[in-house]
């Protein structure tokens, strides 16, 4: 195992039935599978830290093979890291150590494939992607602007993860997709700041690949940006979202484009006794994984 990666290895990080697929070779893998199974910070309904080992239960459940892309997890090497060791309630620290575990990734040469948890285990996964990329591009889908200057008094949010984001040097290009909910003051700061396409993913996404398929792409996907019809265990649905055809869609657009780092967020769950929303959280990842 690489020594960037190893010393976390044992110290703080448990591991967990992998997804399916995933070799069993870290030094191997292009892709690597960690878990941020972090909702210290959430407003409504707690539960996202079960996400990343609900994603790997349902995994069993799929094919390797994707029809959509004519691909198989079987010709590509990945690994599933296991879920990081995060201290219960210390938002600074489990943070601190996700960036750890991201800069370690990105420093073996290898692309991180992040599992939350709430949408804040995005923010130190973004900045260590852009301290490696400085021209990274961030695509943000998600129900919620989450461009809060803070919430309840707290800067580091699930609600201000965006936020954060806007604030790295130098700035990076914000594409936001499938927005429907925010205060008036996150449109408002959105107009100034990022690129927001409320309501729908693919047709947006598809009128700016140009602008952007050369760049180092970050994507950051939160549930929630499908609809509760499609994904109802998350931690706080929002209905008229897109429909699990429509994300899969544009996850096929990124095809070909430089996508150096992904993170699948807000998945709860205990509120899917279905569990379509971890099972559409595991076909999201295969898609991405073989992109």
């Amino acid at each position: 195992m690489s020594s960037h990666f190893s010393s976390l290895v044992n110290e703080y990080i448990s591991k967990e039935a992998p997804f399916i697929g995933a070799s069993a070779d870290y030094i191997a893998a292009e892709k690597v599978i960690i878990g941020a199974p972090m909702d210290w910070t959430v407003s409504f309904r707690p539960g996202s830290r079960f996400g990343p080992n609900s994603i790997r239960d349902v995994s069993p459940g799929l094919e390797l093979y994707s029809p959509y892309l004519d691909k198989s997890l079987a010709d590509i090497a990945y690994y599933d890291a296991g879920n990081l060791e995060l201290p219960f309630g210390n938002a600074a620290t489990s943070l601190e150590l996700i960036k750890k575990a991201v800069t370690a990734i990105l420093a073996d040469g290898k692309k991180p494939y992040l599992l939350g948890g709430e949408h804040l285990v995005s923010w130190p996964a973004i900045a260590a992607t852009h301290a490696m990329y400085p021209n990274l591009v961030l695509l943000h889908f998600d129900a919620h602007t989450d461009l809060r200057e803070s919430y309840h008094g707290e800067t580091l949010s699930h609600a201000s993860v965006i936020r954060r984001a806007c604030e790295l040097e130098p700035a990076i290009d914000i594409y936001q997709f499938g927005i429907r909910s925010g205060e008036k003051e996150e449109f408002a700061f959105a107009a100034q700041r990022t690129k927001l396409f409320p309501f729908e993913v693919y047709e947006p996404l598809h009128s700016v690949l140009s602008q952007i398929k050369d760049a180092p792409i970050y994507l950051t996907l939160d549930i929630d940006v499908a609809d509760p019809a499609f994904a109802p265990g998350t931690g706080t649905p929002e209905p008229g979202g897109v429909s699990s055809s429509e994300l899969l869609q544009a996850i096929h657009l990124l095809q070909g484009t430089n996508l150096v780092g992904v993170d699948i967020v807000e998945i709860a769950p205990d509120y899917d006794l279905s569990r379509r929303t971890p099972f559409l959280g595991a076909k999201l990842l295969r898609e991405l994984l073989l992109l």
